[in-house]
């Protein structure tokens, strides 16, 4: 199979950082391809509208995005009582770091995504990982080994880059503030198609924006930074 490095796939959430990160890839490439896989979490259905929102906004601004991917890879087996499926329980804004980990969630993904690109012929996969990331799946020693071991298992190198990394969640959302972000998701707990504006996630995007000096334009049923 032909591999070309004009192609690139992103992993993408609907969150800020990774589409922040495809409208820059979208600069670079000639053709991105955003892939969401859908594990069978209750706030995929709103992220993806709001995803597909994003994506329309903003395409051909840089350069041509490709329609979504979308491919499934279901969790409800192993993930069984967990509050991403549940609805209950789900962190709030008080809860740290650890409380919003979903065990071996990069590690599913990519193995799903790297399959895609090799029966593709896309020679490189993107995510947007952030600087401070605890879990296990998001080192840099971690990318490195999957990368060799998709590259031998499937008989195709493909590298996996992860540009934020490095990086930050403030200085990401400055890269992007000219887009519009109010049309990215990052919500846990959502109220129909609008942010809580009090569970972790939300409460990690209103201090971003906050700390990067950045007016948020996104609509909250509540808000937490209200309230200390």
């Amino acid at each position: 199979m032909k591999i070309t490095d004009k192609d690139i796939a992103v992993l993408i959430s609907g969150g800020m950082d990774s589409c922040i990160l495809l409208s820059q890839l979208s600069r670079k490439y000639a053709r991105v391809f955003p892939l969401y896989i859908k594990n069978g979490l209750l706030w995929e259905t709103i992220e993806l509208y709001w995803l597909k929102q994003f994506i329309k906004a903003i395409h051909n601004r840089n350069g041509p995005i490709q329609k979504i991917v979308t491919l499934k890879l279901p969790m409800q087996d192993l993930y069984q009582g967990h509050w991403s499926l549940t609805g209950h329980h789900v962190p709030d804004y008080r809860s740290g770091d650890p409380s919003v980990y979903l065990p071996g969630r990069n590690l599913l993904l990519l193995t799903k995504a790297t399959l895609f690109c090799a029966m593709n012929g896309i020679g490189t996969l993107a995510l947007g990982p952030l600087k401070g990331n605890p879990f296990p799946d998001s080192s840099k020693t971690f990318f490195h080994s999957f990368e060799k071991a998709a590259s031998l298992g499937l008989n195709f190198p493909i590298s996996i880059i992860a540009p934020y990394r490095t990086r930050s969640k403030e200085d990401v959302v400055r890269q992007g503030r000219s887009l519009p972000l109010e049309l990215t998701f990052s919500c846990i707990r959502p109220m129909g198609r609008t942010h809580c504006g009090m569970c972790n996630k939300c409460a990690e995007r209103q201090k971003a924006f906050k700390n990067a000096g950045i007016l948020d334009k996104t609509t909250y049923k509540n808000r937490w930074s209200q309230r200390g």
